[in-house]
């Protein structure tokens, strides 16, 4: 699919769009990712749910939301009436739950790509995450992907706590998987030393923010220069023009900015912006000239626009 540019909303950052959209026109964006979709309607975990770490964000929020019945009534034609280039995520506890979704939203043609959120437990194995077990992240996608439309990308979004990335997201490529999504929120855990509790009521939640950009860096570094051909949408900790840019000369194609919005609304147009001027300054008339080039060796008498990757979604 192609985007008028490379940054878009990550998943469940950007609530359901009309939030953002009393600040912008949300078709400025390169498309907005919704938050997981589930087949029925979700209280989400108690509270407290968020907690502030040095450079970082810890969140249990637990996929909250109305279920996909309600999605389809309410938020996808809101979306679809706005012109909105909207990527559905989507989450559930079994292969059956995902594929129910897929089949819900075949018939959408609001919807330009269907993000899979493996990093969902799987309620048939012992609540072992799906993104972490290449097999089953391979069985997600491909039950996904048998019910989608041929014209309606699938991207696979991994966790980055396991053994082997690549491994995992082969797994995912193998089984269908057109594009990856790198990175989903690492566990984390925080003690409130007053309290002496932990500062979530789950206990654990997703880390985000700067904190962790290096790791997903890493990440899409490592998937990329394994699988050079399939497109990566770089997540985590994408605050500026330049972390965007990082991602990208690792390899992504597209950027998604999360937990920046909490702090500014605006933050997403903001990096475009600045992205934008440092590719400029840097005599890049593309963004999909830049995808990857880090990985380019380096040499004497290489102009930066020699035998450049061409990348896209």
């Amino acid at each position: 699919m192609e985007l008028p540019n490379p940054v878009l909303t990550a998943a469940g950052c950007g609530g359901t769009g009309r939030e953002l959209a009393h600040f912008y026109d949300l078709r400025r964006l390169g498309a907005f990712v919704t938050r997981s979709i589930t087949v029925t309607p979700r209280a989400g975990r108690p509270t407290p749910r968020m907690a502030e770490t040095p450079s970082g964000l810890l969140t249990g929020v637990g996929l909250q939301g109305p279920g996909v019945d309600a999605f389809l009534e309410r938020e996808l034609p809101w979306l679809a009436q706005r012109g909105v280039r909207t990527i559905v995520s989507i989450g559930g506890s079994t292969v059956s739950e995902y594929t129910t979704l897929a089949r819900r939203l075949a018939d959408e043609h609001a919807i330009m790509a269907v993000e899979v959120n493996l990093s969902c437990p799987n309620a048939e194995d012992r609540g072992r995450v799906f993104g972490r077990d290449g097999s089953a992240a391979a069985e997600v996608v491909s039950a996904v992907r048998a019910v989608t439309r041929y014209d309606v990308p699938v991207i696979a979004k991994l966790p980055p706590d396991v053994t082997d990335i690549v491994a995992v997201a082969r797994s995912c490529v193998d089984g269908g998987a057109d594009a990856l999504t790198l990175i989903n929120t690492p566990l984390g855990m925080s003690i409130d030393v007053d309290a002496m509790r932990p500062a979530l009521a789950a206990g654990v939640g997703g880390l985000s923010g700067p904190a962790v950009r290096p790791l997903a860096v890493r990440c899409v570094w490592q998937v990329h220069a394994a699988l050079p051909g399939v497109p990566i949408v770089g997540v985590g900790g994408v605050a500026t023009g330049r972390d965007a840019l990082e991602l990208i000369l690792a390899g992504a194609c597209a950027v998604g900015v999360g937990t920046a919005m909490f702090q500014d609304p605006y933050a997403c147009l903001r990096v475009l912006r600045e992205l934008e001027e440092l590719l400029r300054e840097r005599g890049f008339d593309r963004v999909a000239d830049a995808v990857g080039l880090a990985h380019r060796p380096a040499g004497p008498g290489l102009r930066e626009t020699d035998d450049l990757e061409e990348s896209s979604l």
